[in-house]
């Protein structure tokens, strides 16, 4: 079963990692930013070597996003990325192929212990989601 695993962050928590501090978001040190370089490191290379790794990417900051609609004519309508800081949006992806929604779940909470400078309020969310197969009941192609 493959599934989607989500990391999510804000434009404040990029900032931090960028040196700029704010509420809750202490600016990252060298040695902080090699702690969590490692941490991702060693997760991906495990579930690489399991051969459970389908997919990883990281994504630009927040602040880079662009939003886009349809006008009435179909023609995109593009406004700029969420501008307020606290705002979580999508940072990362892993996609694995495992066995049991529990090793996916295990393979979450491995991202969620990532480590963080101390005085981050919260760590934010990781969300696993199973990807849909043509083959599941209820999904047509």
């Amino acid at each position: 079963m493959k599934y989607i695993i989500m990391l999510t962050g804000s434009q404040a928590a990029y900032d931090a990692m960028n040196g700029k501090a704010s509420q809750g978001q202490p600016a990252w040190t060298e040695g902080d930013l090699t702690a969590m370089f490692e941490h991702m490191g060693a997760l991906h290379n495990d579930i690489s070597d399991s051969g459970e790794l389908v997919d990883a990417r990281g994504l630009a900051e927040p602040g880079q996003a662009t939003f886009i609609t349809a006008a009435a004519d179909g023609s995109p309508v593009i406004s700029a990325g969420p501008g307020g800081e606290t705002e979580e949006m999508l940072a990362g992806f892993t996609i694995v192929d495992v066995e049991t929604p529990q090793r996916a779940y295990e393979i979450g909470a491995r991202f969620q212990r990532c480590p963080r400078p101390n005085g981050t309020v919260d760590a934010q969310p990781v969300i696993v989601q199973r990807i849909a197969e043509p083959d599941q009941a209820g999904y047509e192609v």
